[in-house]
């Protein structure tokens, strides 16, 4: 279904009946990469909402880079909870948009039963990452460079891409998406507006979570280091959960859906 935010354009997936679950992809996916989540949650009675991303699968793309940093996204969540006539919900997101998730349940704590950030740890984290994290993160300052990260990442019928992802999810169906005129650069603009470098003390003072949250890391995480996510509970004024998944790579939703699925039921189960 499409849903209109703020003169932006939304495709929504909404299946189900019951309490609320909004589900929150990363780049560069789409909501298919809840596949595995949605029918679990909808079977367990709840109702789940699993929008596509500003830029992203059929959403409309917006102008200019600063329209895809998280203080211009921070209202997207509540806005289409607003459209769909969602009180309260149960926020979880991945990758970008666990960081998205992070910042929204900090500052709409009100609408929120409960926060599962997968992958993504809290964003006061990345104050000062360690070395190892840095490494990892070497793609976020490739895709800084405008023309030349899109060239790159489509050379050779998109062998870098194709290379990153490590032929894991829906690889074939991605780059298709990506490659409609603009797509890719509304992803990489994710990054471009709100990783890009900058010297120690431009971070800025971050209050705490007040929502009750769960963390979820996998050990064969390329991208990101355990410490990002585990150390996240310091940043959660409530109930704080870290389950760590072995064997997994970044896309937990596709290596260990039926063990995420679990995860994800038992933690809105215990709140509301």
């Amino acid at each position: 279904m499409r849903v209109e935010v703020a003169g932006l354009g939304f495709e929504v997936s909404d299946q189900g009946e019951g309490p609320a679950v909004v589900l929150v992809h990363g780049f560069p996916d789409t909501h298919r990469v809840w596949r595995n989540q949605i029918p679990a949650l909808v079977e367990a009675g709840y109702r789940v909402i699993a929008p596509d991303m500003r830029g992203r699968g059929e959403t409309d793309m917006t102008d200019g880079v600063e329209s895809y940093a998280v203080s211009a996204m921070i209202g997207d969540i509540p806005g289409l909870m607003d459209a769909l006539g969602i009180v309260r919900a149960h926020l979880v997101g991945h990758d970008w948009g666990a960081g998205l998730s992070w910042a929204t349940a900090m500052f709409f704590p009100d609408r929120f039963d409960s926060l599962t950030a997968i992958s993504v740890g809290h964003p006061g984290l990345w104050r000062n990452p360690t070395l190892e994290q840095r490494a990892r993160s070497w793609y976020m300052l490739f895709f800084q460079f405008e023309d030349v990260a899109e060239a790159w990442l489509q050379h050779e019928d998109w062998g870098l891409f194709r290379e990153w992802m490590g032929g894991v999810g829906d690889v074939d169906a991605t780059i298709a998406d990506l490659s409609r005129p603009g797509r890719l650069t509304a992803g990489l603009n994710w990054y471009r507006a709100n990783v890009k470098p900058r010297p120690p003390g431009e971070w800025l003072d971050l209050p705490p979570i007040k929502v009750p949250t769960m963390g979820i890391w996998s050990d064969r995480d390329f991208a990101l280091t355990e410490q990002q996510m585990a150390g996240s509970g310091d940043h959660v004024d409530a109930p704080w959960r870290y389950e760590r998944i072995e064997g997994a790579g970044h896309w937990i939703q596709n290596d260990r859906p039926e063990q995420l699925n679990a995860l994800l039921l038992d933690h809105l189960k215990q709140h509301g």
